[in-house]
Protein backbone atom coordinates (compact mmCIF):
# COMPACT_ATOMS: atom_id res chain seq x y z
CA UNK A 1 0.00 0.00 0.00
CA UNK A 2 1.44 3.34 -1.00
CA UNK A 3 1.25 6.61 0.77
CA UNK A 4 -1.00 7.97 -1.86
CA UNK A 5 -3.53 5.28 -1.24
CA UNK A 6 -3.72 5.83 2.51
CA UNK A 7 -5.50 9.18 2.46
CA UNK A 8 -8.00 7.80 -0.01
CA UNK A 9 -8.73 4.84 2.25
CA UNK A 10 -9.13 7.14 5.25
CA UNK A 11 -11.37 9.38 3.26
CA UNK A 12 -13.52 6.44 2.20
CA UNK A 13 -13.61 5.19 5.78
CA UNK A 14 -14.70 8.58 7.06
CA UNK A 15 -17.40 8.71 4.42
CA UNK A 16 -18.58 5.26 5.35
CA UNK A 17 -18.69 6.11 9.07
CA UNK A 18 -20.59 9.40 8.56
CA UNK A 19 -24.37 8.78 8.96
CA UNK A 20 -26.70 9.65 6.14
CA UNK A 21 -28.58 12.84 6.99
CA UNK A 22 -32.18 11.92 7.86
CA UNK A 23 -35.33 13.51 6.49
CA UNK A 24 -35.56 16.74 8.44
CA UNK A 25 -39.22 17.62 8.92
CA UNK A 26 -41.20 19.25 11.70
CA UNK A 27 -41.41 16.02 13.66
CA UNK A 28 -37.65 15.55 13.41
CA UNK A 29 -36.88 19.03 14.72
CA UNK A 30 -39.53 18.78 17.45
CA UNK A 31 -38.03 15.51 18.68
CA UNK A 32 -34.59 17.03 18.54
CA UNK A 33 -35.70 19.89 20.75
CA UNK A 34 -37.23 17.50 23.29
CA UNK A 35 -34.02 15.45 23.51
CA UNK A 36 -31.88 18.56 23.77
CA UNK A 37 -33.90 19.80 26.72
CA UNK A 38 -33.67 16.44 28.44
CA UNK A 39 -29.87 16.57 28.10
CA UNK A 40 -29.75 19.99 29.67
CA UNK A 41 -28.99 21.85 26.47
CA UNK A 42 -30.47 25.24 25.78
CA UNK A 43 -30.98 25.60 22.02
CA UNK A 44 -32.54 28.71 20.61
CA UNK A 45 -34.74 26.84 18.16
CA UNK A 46 -35.44 23.37 16.83
CA UNK A 47 -32.72 23.50 14.18
CA UNK A 48 -30.04 24.47 16.67
CA UNK A 49 -31.18 21.58 18.90
CA UNK A 50 -30.79 19.17 15.98
CA UNK A 51 -27.34 20.58 15.23
CA UNK A 52 -26.14 20.21 18.83
CA UNK A 53 -27.34 16.59 19.01
CA UNK A 54 -25.78 15.76 15.66
CA UNK A 55 -22.45 17.24 16.82
CA UNK A 56 -22.58 14.91 19.80
CA UNK A 57 -23.30 11.93 17.57
CA UNK A 58 -26.84 11.31 18.87
CA UNK A 59 -29.23 9.80 16.32
CA UNK A 60 -32.41 11.74 16.84
CA UNK A 61 -34.69 9.28 15.02
CA UNK A 62 -33.28 5.91 16.13
CA UNK A 63 -32.02 7.01 19.56
CA UNK A 64 -28.52 5.73 18.66
CA UNK A 65 -25.17 7.45 19.24
CA UNK A 66 -22.61 7.53 16.41
CA UNK A 67 -19.04 8.75 17.01
CA UNK A 68 -17.67 11.34 14.69
CA UNK A 69 -14.25 10.82 16.27
CA UNK A 70 -13.55 7.11 16.87
CA UNK A 71 -10.32 7.68 18.70
CA UNK A 72 -12.02 8.67 22.01
CA UNK A 73 -13.24 5.41 23.59
CA UNK A 74 -14.15 7.08 26.89
CA UNK A 75 -16.53 9.37 25.11
CA UNK A 76 -18.12 6.36 23.40
CA UNK A 77 -18.80 4.64 26.71
CA UNK A 78 -20.11 7.81 28.22
CA UNK A 79 -22.43 8.43 25.29
CA UNK A 80 -23.68 4.81 25.44
CA UNK A 81 -24.66 5.21 29.11
CA UNK A 82 -26.18 8.56 28.31
CA UNK A 83 -28.22 7.00 25.49
CA UNK A 84 -29.73 4.38 27.83
CA UNK A 85 -30.58 7.00 30.41
CA UNK A 86 -31.91 9.18 27.64
CA UNK A 87 -34.31 6.49 26.37
CA UNK A 88 -35.87 5.98 29.82
CA UNK A 89 -36.14 9.71 30.45
CA UNK A 90 -37.68 10.24 27.05
CA UNK A 91 -40.35 7.62 27.71
CA UNK A 92 -41.27 9.22 31.02
CA UNK A 93 -41.16 12.66 29.49
CA UNK A 94 -43.39 11.56 26.62
CA UNK A 95 -45.88 10.03 29.08
CA UNK A 96 -45.99 13.25 31.08
CA UNK A 97 -46.27 15.26 27.90
CA UNK A 98 -49.21 13.13 26.77
CA UNK A 99 -50.85 13.52 30.17
CA UNK A 100 -50.33 17.27 30.10
CA UNK A 101 -51.73 17.38 26.60
CA UNK A 102 -54.81 15.38 27.69
CA UNK A 103 -55.34 17.66 30.66
CA UNK A 104 -55.00 20.69 28.43
CA UNK A 105 -57.46 19.27 25.92
CA UNK A 106 -59.91 18.40 28.68
CA UNK A 107 -59.69 21.92 30.03
CA UNK A 108 -60.25 23.34 26.58
CA UNK A 109 -63.20 21.05 25.99
CA UNK A 110 -64.62 21.87 29.41
CA UNK A 111 -64.22 25.54 28.69
CA UNK A 112 -66.00 25.25 25.35
CA UNK A 113 -68.70 23.13 27.03
CA UNK A 114 -69.23 25.81 29.64
CA UNK A 115 -69.46 28.40 26.88
CA UNK A 116 -72.01 26.33 24.99
CA UNK A 117 -74.07 25.71 28.15
CA UNK A 118 -73.90 29.39 28.96
CA UNK A 119 -74.97 30.41 25.47
CA UNK A 120 -77.62 27.76 24.74
CA UNK A 121 -79.08 27.11 28.22
CA UNK A 122 -78.15 29.63 30.90
CA UNK A 123 -78.55 32.78 28.82
CA UNK A 124 -81.98 31.83 27.33
CA UNK A 125 -83.16 30.69 30.76
CA UNK A 126 -82.04 34.00 32.23
CA UNK A 127 -83.90 35.92 29.54
CA UNK A 128 -87.07 33.89 30.16
CA UNK A 129 -86.78 34.36 33.92
CA UNK A 130 -86.15 38.07 33.50
CA UNK A 131 -89.33 38.31 31.42
CA UNK A 132 -91.47 36.45 33.95
CA UNK A 133 -90.08 38.31 36.97
CA UNK A 134 -89.87 41.81 35.53
CA UNK A 135 -91.92 42.25 32.36
CA UNK A 136 -94.81 39.77 32.33
CA UNK A 137 -98.24 41.26 33.12
CA UNK A 138 -100.01 39.67 36.06
CA UNK A 139 -103.13 37.66 35.23
CA UNK A 140 -106.01 36.68 37.51
CA UNK A 141 -107.91 33.43 37.20
CA UNK A 142 -111.51 32.79 38.33
CA UNK A 143 -112.75 29.21 38.66
CA UNK A 144 -116.27 27.79 38.65
CA UNK A 145 -117.81 24.33 38.58
CA UNK A 146 -121.33 23.33 37.54
CA UNK A 147 -123.30 20.28 36.47
CA UNK A 148 -126.16 19.79 34.03
CA UNK A 149 -129.21 18.12 35.59
CA UNK A 150 -132.49 16.86 34.18
CA UNK A 151 -135.86 16.28 35.85
CA UNK A 152 -136.65 12.58 36.12
CA UNK A 153 -139.72 10.72 37.31
CA UNK A 154 -139.51 9.54 40.88
CA UNK A 155 -140.12 5.93 39.89
CA UNK A 156 -137.81 5.81 36.89
CA UNK A 157 -136.65 2.27 36.38
CA UNK A 158 -134.33 0.46 34.05
CA UNK A 159 -131.03 1.74 32.70
CA UNK A 160 -132.21 5.37 32.75
CA UNK A 161 -133.01 5.13 36.44
CA UNK A 162 -129.68 3.51 37.22
CA UNK A 163 -127.71 6.21 35.39
CA UNK A 164 -129.81 9.13 36.64
CA UNK A 165 -127.35 10.02 39.38
CA UNK A 166 -124.16 9.52 37.41
CA UNK A 167 -122.21 11.60 34.94
CA UNK A 168 -123.32 9.34 32.08
CA UNK A 169 -126.94 10.52 32.34
CA UNK A 170 -126.22 13.95 30.78
CA UNK A 171 -122.81 13.36 29.23
CA UNK A 172 -124.00 14.32 25.76
CA UNK A 173 -125.44 17.62 27.01
CA UNK A 174 -122.27 18.33 29.00
CA UNK A 175 -120.06 17.67 25.99
CA UNK A 176 -122.24 19.96 23.86
CA UNK A 177 -121.99 22.73 26.45
CA UNK A 178 -118.23 22.26 26.71
CA UNK A 179 -117.89 22.58 22.94
CA UNK A 180 -120.10 25.67 22.92
CA UNK A 181 -118.11 27.47 25.64
CA UNK A 182 -114.88 26.90 23.69
CA UNK A 183 -116.36 27.93 20.35
CA UNK A 184 -116.08 31.11 18.32
CA UNK A 185 -119.79 31.75 18.87
CA UNK A 186 -119.31 32.11 22.63
CA UNK A 187 -116.20 34.24 22.07
CA UNK A 188 -118.01 36.61 19.71
CA UNK A 189 -120.96 36.98 22.07
CA UNK A 190 -118.61 37.65 24.99
CA UNK A 191 -116.80 40.25 22.90
CA UNK A 192 -120.02 41.97 21.80
CA UNK A 193 -121.53 42.11 25.28
CA UNK A 194 -118.46 42.58 27.51
CA UNK A 195 -115.64 43.80 25.23
CA UNK A 196 -113.41 40.73 25.48
CA UNK A 197 -111.14 41.80 22.63
CA UNK A 198 -110.72 45.35 23.94
CA UNK A 199 -109.82 44.03 27.38
CA UNK A 200 -106.69 42.31 26.04
CA UNK A 201 -105.69 45.26 23.84
CA UNK A 202 -104.91 47.60 26.75
CA UNK A 203 -101.54 49.33 26.62
CA UNK A 204 -100.29 48.23 30.05
CA UNK A 205 -100.20 44.57 28.96
CA UNK A 206 -96.76 43.36 27.90
CA UNK A 207 -96.06 42.74 24.23
CA UNK A 208 -96.23 38.96 24.40
CA UNK A 209 -99.64 38.89 26.10
CA UNK A 210 -101.25 41.94 24.48
CA UNK A 211 -103.67 41.44 21.61
CA UNK A 212 -102.80 43.66 18.63
CA UNK A 213 -105.13 46.53 17.82
CA UNK A 214 -105.83 45.16 14.34
CA UNK A 215 -106.15 41.54 15.49
CA UNK A 216 -108.36 39.32 13.37
CA UNK A 217 -111.07 37.06 14.71
CA UNK A 218 -108.76 34.04 14.47
CA UNK A 219 -106.06 35.79 16.49
CA UNK A 220 -108.64 36.77 19.09
CA UNK A 221 -109.89 33.21 19.17
CA UNK A 222 -106.32 32.01 19.87
CA UNK A 223 -106.25 34.29 22.92
CA UNK A 224 -109.70 33.04 23.92
CA UNK A 225 -108.57 29.39 23.77
CA UNK A 226 -105.50 30.31 25.82
CA UNK A 227 -107.29 32.21 28.57
CA UNK A 228 -110.62 30.32 28.75
CA UNK A 229 -110.24 26.70 29.80
CA UNK A 230 -113.23 24.34 29.97
CA UNK A 231 -112.85 20.80 31.28
CA UNK A 232 -115.39 18.01 31.67
CA UNK A 233 -115.07 15.15 34.18
CA UNK A 234 -116.95 12.20 32.70
CA UNK A 235 -116.94 10.18 35.91
CA UNK A 236 -118.52 12.96 37.99
CA UNK A 237 -120.34 14.90 35.28
CA UNK A 238 -118.78 18.18 36.45
CA UNK A 239 -117.82 20.96 34.04
CA UNK A 240 -114.90 23.06 35.29
CA UNK A 241 -114.51 26.58 33.95
CA UNK A 242 -111.35 28.66 34.34
CA UNK A 243 -111.24 32.22 32.98
CA UNK A 244 -108.11 34.41 33.00
CA UNK A 245 -108.11 38.20 32.72
CA UNK A 246 -105.88 41.13 33.60
CA UNK A 247 -107.90 42.11 36.68
CA UNK A 248 -110.05 40.16 39.17
CA UNK A 249 -113.35 41.89 38.39
CA UNK A 250 -113.08 41.29 34.64
CA UNK A 251 -112.24 37.66 35.26
CA UNK A 252 -115.36 37.20 37.39
CA UNK A 253 -117.52 39.10 34.90
CA UNK A 254 -116.38 36.90 32.01
CA UNK A 255 -116.99 33.76 34.10
CA UNK A 256 -120.55 34.75 35.06
CA UNK A 257 -121.33 35.64 31.44
CA UNK A 258 -120.10 32.28 30.17
CA UNK A 259 -122.17 30.44 32.80
CA UNK A 260 -125.23 32.40 31.66
CA UNK A 261 -124.51 31.48 28.03
CA UNK A 262 -124.15 27.84 29.02
CA UNK A 263 -127.47 27.89 30.85
CA UNK A 264 -129.25 29.36 27.85
CA UNK A 265 -127.72 26.77 25.55
CA UNK A 266 -128.75 23.96 27.90
CA UNK A 267 -132.31 25.26 27.86
CA UNK A 268 -132.26 25.38 24.07
CA UNK A 269 -131.13 21.75 23.88
CA UNK A 270 -134.52 20.49 25.13
CA UNK A 271 -136.71 23.43 24.10
CA UNK A 272 -137.42 22.07 20.62
CA UNK A 273 -138.26 18.60 21.94
CA UNK A 274 -140.59 20.07 24.54
CA UNK A 275 -142.14 22.40 22.00
CA UNK A 276 -142.76 19.59 19.51
CA UNK A 277 -144.29 17.36 22.16
CA UNK A 278 -146.64 20.06 23.47
CA UNK A 279 -147.52 21.35 20.02
CA UNK A 280 -148.44 17.88 18.75
CA UNK A 281 -150.65 17.02 21.71
CA UNK A 282 -152.29 20.44 21.72
CA UNK A 283 -153.06 20.15 18.02
CA UNK A 284 -154.60 16.73 18.58
CA UNK A 285 -156.65 18.11 21.46
CA UNK A 286 -157.86 21.05 19.38
CA UNK A 287 -158.91 18.74 16.53
CA UNK A 288 -160.72 16.40 18.93
CA UNK A 289 -162.48 19.36 20.49
CA UNK A 290 -163.62 20.68 17.11
CA UNK A 291 -164.86 17.22 16.08
CA UNK A 292 -166.79 16.94 19.35
CA UNK A 293 -168.42 20.32 18.68
CA UNK A 294 -169.44 19.18 15.20
CA UNK A 295 -170.96 15.95 16.58
CA UNK A 296 -172.80 17.90 19.24
CA UNK A 297 -174.20 20.33 16.69
CA UNK A 298 -175.38 17.42 14.58
CA UNK A 299 -177.25 15.91 17.50
CA UNK A 300 -178.86 19.26 18.30
CA UNK A 301 -179.79 19.78 14.67
CA UNK A 302 -181.43 16.35 14.49
CA UNK A 303 -183.30 16.93 17.72
CA UNK A 304 -184.51 20.30 16.51
CA UNK A 305 -185.33 19.18 13.00
CA UNK A 306 -187.10 15.95 14.00
CA UNK A 307 -188.67 17.39 17.10
CA UNK A 308 -187.40 14.53 19.17
CA UNK A 309 -185.31 15.14 22.22
CA UNK A 310 -184.50 11.52 22.80
CA UNK A 311 -185.36 8.67 20.49
CA UNK A 312 -185.39 6.15 23.33
CA UNK A 313 -187.69 8.32 25.42
CA UNK A 314 -189.99 8.91 22.43
CA UNK A 315 -190.19 5.23 21.61
CA UNK A 316 -190.80 4.37 25.23
CA UNK A 317 -193.57 6.97 25.37
CA UNK A 318 -195.19 5.63 22.20
CA UNK A 319 -194.99 2.07 23.43
CA UNK A 320 -196.57 3.04 26.72
CA UNK A 321 -199.42 4.74 24.84
CA UNK A 322 -199.86 1.69 22.65
CA UNK A 323 -199.94 -0.55 25.69
CA UNK A 324 -202.48 1.73 27.34
CA UNK A 325 -204.67 1.74 24.24
CA UNK A 326 -204.42 -1.98 23.89
CA UNK A 327 -205.45 -2.40 27.51
CA UNK A 328 -208.42 -0.10 26.91
CA UNK A 329 -209.35 -2.03 23.79
CA UNK A 330 -209.11 -5.28 25.67
CA UNK A 331 -211.29 -3.87 28.41
CA UNK A 332 -213.90 -2.84 25.85
CA UNK A 333 -213.83 -6.30 24.33
CA UNK A 334 -214.45 -7.83 27.71
CA UNK A 335 -217.32 -5.49 28.27
CA UNK A 336 -218.73 -6.23 24.83
CA UNK A 337 -218.51 -9.91 25.61
CA UNK A 338 -220.52 -9.43 28.79
CA UNK A 339 -223.14 -7.43 26.93
CA UNK A 340 -223.42 -10.02 24.21
CA UNK A 341 -223.74 -12.85 26.80
CA UNK A 342 -227.05 -11.44 27.98
CA UNK A 343 -230.25 -13.02 26.65
CA UNK A 344 -231.37 -9.69 25.30
CA UNK A 345 -228.16 -7.67 24.72
CA UNK A 346 -228.31 -3.92 24.66
CA UNK A 347 -227.68 -3.08 21.04
CA UNK A 348 -226.79 0.52 21.68
CA UNK A 349 -224.34 -0.48 24.36
CA UNK A 350 -222.86 -3.14 22.14
CA UNK A 351 -222.52 -0.77 19.18
CA UNK A 352 -220.89 1.84 21.36
CA UNK A 353 -218.38 -0.66 22.71
CA UNK A 354 -217.69 -1.93 19.20
CA UNK A 355 -216.99 1.59 17.89
CA UNK A 356 -214.68 2.27 20.85
CA UNK A 357 -212.82 -0.98 20.17
CA UNK A 358 -212.49 -0.02 16.50
CA UNK A 359 -211.16 3.44 17.35
CA UNK A 360 -208.67 2.01 19.84
CA UNK A 361 -207.39 -0.59 17.37
CA UNK A 362 -207.09 2.06 14.68
CA UNK A 363 -205.12 4.28 16.99
CA UNK A 364 -202.83 1.45 18.00
CA UNK A 365 -202.28 0.60 14.35
CA UNK A 366 -201.53 4.24 13.59
CA UNK A 367 -199.07 4.49 16.42
CA UNK A 368 -197.36 1.29 15.40
CA UNK A 369 -197.22 2.58 11.84
CA UNK A 370 -195.48 5.77 13.04
CA UNK A 371 -192.90 3.64 14.81
CA UNK A 372 -191.82 1.66 11.75
CA UNK A 373 -192.95 3.38 8.56
CA UNK A 374 -192.08 6.78 7.13
CA UNK A 375 -194.40 9.11 5.35
CA UNK A 376 -193.79 11.92 2.91
CA UNK A 377 -193.90 14.46 5.69
CA UNK A 378 -192.28 12.69 8.59
CA UNK A 379 -189.78 9.95 9.11
CA UNK A 380 -190.54 6.95 11.17
CA UNK A 381 -189.62 7.01 14.76
CA UNK A 382 -187.28 4.09 14.11
CA UNK A 383 -185.41 6.11 11.46
CA UNK A 384 -185.28 9.13 13.71
CA UNK A 385 -184.04 6.93 16.54
CA UNK A 386 -181.34 5.47 14.27
CA UNK A 387 -180.15 8.92 13.22
CA UNK A 388 -180.12 10.20 16.76
CA UNK A 389 -178.42 7.07 18.01
CA UNK A 390 -175.66 7.39 15.39
CA UNK A 391 -175.22 11.08 16.12
CA UNK A 392 -175.21 10.52 19.87
CA UNK A 393 -172.78 7.62 19.52
CA UNK A 394 -170.48 9.85 17.43
CA UNK A 395 -170.81 12.56 20.06
CA UNK A 396 -169.91 10.12 22.82
CA UNK A 397 -166.92 8.91 20.78
CA UNK A 398 -165.73 12.47 20.22
CA UNK A 399 -166.13 13.25 23.89
CA UNK A 400 -164.04 10.18 24.76
CA UNK A 401 -161.38 11.20 22.22
CA UNK A 402 -161.37 14.71 23.64
CA UNK A 403 -160.88 13.30 27.12
CA UNK A 404 -158.00 11.16 25.89
CA UNK A 405 -156.44 14.14 24.10
CA UNK A 406 -156.65 16.12 27.30
CA UNK A 407 -154.86 13.31 29.13
CA UNK A 408 -152.21 13.27 26.41
CA UNK A 409 -151.70 17.01 26.79
CA UNK A 410 -151.18 16.58 30.51
CA UNK A 411 -148.80 13.66 29.97
CA UNK A 412 -146.86 15.70 27.38
CA UNK A 413 -146.62 18.58 29.80
CA UNK A 414 -145.23 16.27 32.48
CA UNK A 415 -142.81 14.72 29.99
CA UNK A 416 -141.75 18.16 28.79
CA UNK A 417 -141.02 19.15 32.37
CA UNK A 418 -138.94 16.00 32.71
CA UNK A 419 -136.95 16.98 29.62
CA UNK A 420 -135.97 20.33 31.08
CA UNK A 421 -132.20 20.73 31.65
CA UNK A 422 -130.81 23.24 34.06
CA UNK A 423 -127.46 24.17 35.56
CA UNK A 424 -126.55 23.59 39.17
CA UNK A 425 -123.50 25.60 40.22
CA UNK A 426 -121.25 23.66 42.56
CA UNK A 427 -118.47 26.25 42.89
CA UNK A 428 -119.48 29.86 42.45
CA UNK A 429 -116.99 32.25 40.80
CA UNK A 430 -115.12 34.44 43.28
CA UNK A 431 -112.71 37.22 42.34
CA UNK A 432 -109.10 36.36 43.27
CA UNK A 433 -107.09 38.84 45.32
CA UNK A 434 -103.65 37.56 44.24
CA UNK A 435 -102.39 37.17 40.69
CA UNK A 436 -102.47 33.58 39.49
CA UNK A 437 -100.11 34.04 36.54
CA UNK A 438 -97.29 34.19 35.69
CA UNK A 439 -95.89 31.36 37.78
CA UNK A 440 -92.43 32.76 37.78
CA UNK A 441 -90.33 30.01 39.34
CA UNK A 442 -92.22 27.15 37.67
CA UNK A 443 -92.03 28.74 34.24
CA UNK A 444 -88.34 29.56 34.62
CA UNK A 445 -87.52 26.00 35.65
CA UNK A 446 -89.61 24.69 32.80
CA UNK A 447 -87.70 26.90 30.37
CA UNK A 448 -84.42 25.56 31.77
CA UNK A 449 -85.56 21.98 31.27
CA UNK A 450 -86.74 22.71 27.73
CA UNK A 451 -83.52 24.44 26.69
CA UNK A 452 -81.43 21.70 28.29
CA UNK A 453 -83.43 19.05 26.47
CA UNK A 454 -83.02 20.85 23.15
CA UNK A 455 -79.29 21.20 23.70
CA UNK A 456 -78.90 17.53 24.59
CA UNK A 457 -80.90 16.42 21.56
CA UNK A 458 -78.87 18.63 19.23
CA UNK A 459 -75.57 17.43 20.76
CA UNK A 460 -76.55 13.78 20.37
CA UNK A 461 -77.66 14.40 16.80
CA UNK A 462 -74.42 16.15 15.88
CA UNK A 463 -72.32 13.41 17.51
CA UNK A 464 -74.20 10.70 15.61
CA UNK A 465 -73.79 12.58 12.34
CA UNK A 466 -70.05 13.00 12.96
CA UNK A 467 -69.65 9.29 13.59
CA UNK A 468 -71.56 8.45 10.45
CA UNK A 469 -69.47 10.85 8.37
CA UNK A 470 -66.18 9.63 9.84
CA UNK A 471 -67.08 6.03 9.09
Amino acid sequence: MTAEDTPKDNENTDKADTPTPPNRNKQYYRKARQKARKLGLSPKDDKEAARLLEERGIDIIQDEVSLLDGSNEGDVAMLGDADITLNEAERLAEVHAIQRDLVRRRRVRLWFLMLRLLFFIVLPTYLVGDYYYNDATEMYETQAEFVIQKSEAAGAMGLTGLLAGTGFANSADSIVVQGYLTSREAMLRLDNEHGYRTHFQQDFIDDLQRLPKDASMEKTYEFYEKYVKVGYDLSEGVIRLEVIATNPQASKTFTLALIEYAEERVDQLSQRVRKDQMQGTRTAYFEAEQAMFVARDRVLDLQTKRGVLSAEAEISSRLSIINSLELQAEDRRLRLGEVMDNAQPNQIRAETLGREITRLDARVAELRLELTESTNDNLSLAAISAELQIAQTDLQTRQLMLQQSLQQVESARIEANRQVRYLSIGVSPISPDVATYPRKLENTMLAFVIFAGIYIMLSLTISILREQVSV
